[in-house]
This record gives C-alpha cells, sequence and structure tokens, in this order.
C-alpha cells in the first residue's frame, strides 16, 4: 500500500490549496479514505473523511464550510481542496486509507508520508 501525498506550501491567510493523495497497492473503491493533520507540539487530529462511494463526507467541525473532500477514481486520488485558510490550519497534512469510519488516527493502517501546509503572511 502506497499513499503518497502532495500540494502543501506556503500560503497567506485567507487563501487556498489543493491536497493530493495518490494511492496504490490495494482497491482504491473499497477503501475510507481520509485527512489528518498534525501542528507542532499538538497531537494528530482528524480533518475529513468520505466513503467508498463518494457519497458521504465527514469534517472537523473547524474546517467545515471552508474544506472539501473528494475522490476520483480513474486517477485513485483523494483531494482536500481548503479555501480561507487561516494560520490555526498550518500543520503536516496526512492522507490515509482504512476499511472503517473512524475519526480516531489509532483506527488507521496506512498513512502517505505528510505534506506541509503553512499559512502564514
Amino acid at each position: 500500500v502506497q499513499l503518497q501525498a502532495s500540494g502543501g506550501g506556503l500560503v497567506q491567510p485567507g487563501g487556498s490549496l489543493r491536497l493530493s493523495c495518490a494511492a496504490s497497492g490495494f482497491t482504491f473503491s473499497s477503501y475510507v479514505m481520509g485527512w489528518f493533520r498534525q501542528a507542532p507540539g499538538k497531537e494528530r487530529e482528524f480533518v475529513a473523511l468520505i466513503n467508498w462511494s463518494g457519497g458521504r463526507t465527514h469534517y472537523e467541525d473547524s474546517v467545515k464550510g471552508r474544506f472539501t473532500i473528494s475522490r476520483d477514481y480513474a486517477r485513485n486520488t483523494v483531494y482536500l481542496r481548503m479555501n480561507s485558510l487561516e494560520p490555526e490550519d498550518t500543520a503536516v497534512y496526512y492522507c490515509v486509507a482504512g476499511s472503517g469510519w473512524h475519526t480516531s488516527p489509532h483506527e488507521y493502517d496506512y498513512w502517505g508520508q505528510g505534506t506541509q501546509v503553512t499559512v502564514s503572511s
């Protein structure tokens, strides 16, 4: 199983980024996909989930209305579109794949390598 995350960078407050996570080595359409993040000195936290069909999503309260998770079955890729970014969104973002619908990071065996998002003026 491989999850390759990309798309992070430095952006000003109010800006946007789109993270991508290319998946391989498993049946992409059978797995829940998600994003977690970890800020310096903090524990890893849930950001967003999308179910196997793409018909159900779930977001952490602070990102609702600003972030959108989606998946492309032709490219075996999951995306996280992030709008109206705030300094508090600064973190390393990780994509995950799992067989269940969980918001705890401890429930996921498959993790990408992480991509840094920095929101600063």
